[in-house]
């Protein structure tokens, strides 16, 4: 069963079992997915899907620290139980010490030398890590790692 397909399920089962926070998320990320198959007129592999969530993931966060920064914690707690519902999806993460490796062998491999070489580095970590590592952690490690 594709992510897709698992999602589509796991919808109808909240439906059923009337949990309405649950609902709530998966419709949103349904329409977030549907929403981009139809501006790029593909159907999104597993691996699309898991863009699709971790980007909705990162506003979630942004979110989160908007609210508590406003004192809204009451839609804080909303945007939590959102991301927790989307983070099931993830496969599982990256440690600290497998990230790291990740990187110093991608820079080796792609030869980077410079703060330059920024671009080709991360371009070739992304598909390796997309969904199971922050992305923001291993672009600071990779200009830690150029820069000296």
């Amino acid at each position: 069963m594709s992510l897709k397909e698992r999602i589509g399920e796991d919808v109808k089962a909240a439906l059923r079992a009337k949990e309405t926070a649950k609902l709530s998320a998966l419709r949103l990320l349904m329409a977030a997915i549907k929403q981009r198959e139809i501006d790029d007129r593909i159907a999104l592999s597993d691996d699309d899907v898991l863009g699709v969530i971790d980007k909705m993931l990162k506003q979630r966060r942004e979110s989160i620290r908007q609210f508590e920064g406003a004192g809204r914690q009451d839609l804080a707690d909303a945007e939590k139980l959102e991301v927790g519902v989307l983070s099931a999806y993830l496969p599982q993460a990256l440690s600290d010490a497998e990230i790291e490796t990740a990187v110093a062998a991608t820079v080796a491999a792609v030869g980077g030398k410079s703060p330059q070489d920024m671009g080709k580095v991360m371009a070739a970590l992304k598909p390796k890590l997309a969904g199971r590592a922050d992305m923001a952690k291993v672009s600071a490690l990779v200009k830690a790692k150029l820069a000296g």
